[in-house]
């Protein structure tokens, strides 16, 4: 089994500065203080791991508490914030698959419903960054009705323009390639007054043909 990274760090660390130098370092003229190696540093992880920092598990659970708390010392932009940090963490790959062990989509969905549509421009964010390139977290958007969700707030006329921008952004990201993601999407749509064309069935496949219903949205969005 492969040794931690962090560990291998810290494991390399402690051994280059726990030898006792046999020569002085001053001296110019002893050569065994010339053309040293330079010594490795720690990085921030390893150094998190050194002094038991919290982990990205841990962040990820802080943050959506953050955004979801009923405190009122914290401001709107606190929660953004928050959010925005919550956003970087899933653009890891692990990170974003973790969101269902740690039960965190249930919340972030439940924000593209939130009052403040700064909160529903985020979590329509936060949804497509962790679907992108990503079947797992496609397959459990869909399961969650996370598709519907989005092409809703996506068609609101009254969401602001940021917000159904956003959401368009993460339909895009959750029907790319994923062909059961496609067919809830044409479904849908076919059952909106002026989008009957749209409900024929698209090939994920085709991104020709993927984009012409995606760049619909867009212009929708923007009107």
């Amino acid at each position: 089994m492969a040794m931690d990274p962090n560990l291998s760090s810290l494991l390399k660390w402690s051994v280059e500065n726990s030898s006792t130098p046999s020569s002085d370092p001053s001296d110019p003229s002893d050569p065994s203080t010339k053309q040293q190696p330079p010594r490795s540093t720690l990085t921030p992880e390893a150094l998190s791991a050194l002094l038991g920092g919290p982990s990205d598990a841990d962040l990820m659970l802080s943050s959506m508490t953050s955004v979801l708390s009923t405190d009122p010392s914290l401001t709107l932009s606190d929660k953004l914030t928050a959010f925005d940090n919550f956003e970087q963490l899933i653009e890891n790959l692990d990170n974003a698959n973790n969101l269902a062990p740690l039960s965190l989509w249930t919340p972030l969905l439940s924000c593209l419903s939130h009052e403040e549509g700064e909160i529903r421009r985020m979590a329509a964010w936060c949804v497509g960054t962790a679907v992108q390139n990503n079947v797992s977290c496609q397959e459990r958007l869909l399961a969650m009705g996370g598709v519907e969700m989005l092409l809703k707030l996506a068609m609101d006329a009254e969401a602001g323009e940021g917000v159904r921008r956003k959401a368009v952004y993460a339909v895009s990201s959750a029907v790319r390639n994923y062909q059961p993601g496609v067919d809830v999407l044409t479904t849908e749509l076919g059952k909106l007054e002026g989008w009957k064309e749209f409900g024929e069935k698209v090939d994920a496949g085709d991104m020709e043909a993927v984009d012409v219903v995606i760049e619909k949205l867009r212009e929708e969005a923007m009107s």
